[in-house]
């Protein structure tokens, strides 16, 4: 337990400092808010923060805070294996894309990320891409349709894919109607800029398509769930020109 606390503190560290780069002044209150740990344990992260050397400022007036000194670097970009890779399959996605803008160094950066995992690792990220469809963009009048997704419920999904975890999630359709469900999410699919989830919907007992910005909710549940191949969701595909 006690490791797991180090490795977490350690973790809040770079991310703290990585936050008070990016930001500007902070106050005490909005740092502990978004790291979502006390006052006192941000006050005592930024005095061990100050005692390793970093030139932390701070604005003592009404409204003041604190920051990183902005020509302050914050060292080498220490990516944790999850955000690792979420930027891999991100990479892969803008390549499958063929955007013409933004990839002459998305090759070398994809090299470089894949050499950092082990063999088992890099494995289970190819796993994971092959789970990511990507399809033509959306038509003009579905893209009307588009409403601002849930971000906690969209990080929830995005656990319960990458863990193969059943969740609870709370559904609006197109008719407005709200239902609960839970679903397997197997396959995520991209008709540029709705994203889809390709699931086994245990409400209807049967494998059915979401749209990931009409998740009004989602929770994780104890349990887990096989791949089925990509074949047996061929109807829900139905229609779809996939890139890959």
């Amino acid at each position: 337990m006690a490791r797991a606390n180090s490795h977490d503190r350690l973790r809040r560290l770079e991310l703290l400092a990585a936050h008070l780069k990016q930001e500007g002044f902070c106050t005490i209150k909005e740092l502990a808010l978004g790291h979502n740990v006390s006052e006192r344990t941000i006050a005592r992260d930024l005095q061990l923060m100050r005692d390793q050397g970093l030139p932390i400022d701070a604005d003592r007036g009404r409204g003041g805070g604190v920051r990183l000194d902005r020509h302050w670097g914050i060292g080498r970009l220490n990516l944790s294996y999850p955000e690792a890779v979420d930027l891999l399959i991100s990479i892969s996605v803008a390549e499958q894309m063929k955007s013409p803008i933004f990839l002459a160094n998305l090759a070398s950066i994809r090299r470089q990320l894949i050499a950092s995992f082990s063999a088992e690792k890099r494995e289970r990220v190819d796993r994971l891409k092959s789970r990511i469809l990507i399809g033509e963009t959306a038509s003009t009048f579905v893209q009307g349709s588009v409403v601002s997704t849930n971000g906690k419920a969209v990080q929830k999904l995005h656990q319960g894919f990458l863990d193969q975890t059943n969740l609870t999630i709370r559904y609006v359709d197109e008719r407005s109607k709200v239902t609960t469900r839970e679903i397997e999410a197997h396959y995520l699919l991209l008709n540029y800029p709705i994203w889809y989830v390709l699931a086994v919907d245990h409400f209807r007992g049967a494998l059915r398509t979401f749209r990931c910005d009409r998740i009004l909710s989602a929770e994780l549940t104890n349990t887990r769930f096989r791949i089925l191949p990509r074949a047996s969701f061929a109807r829900s595909l139905e229609g779809n020109v996939l890139l890959k």
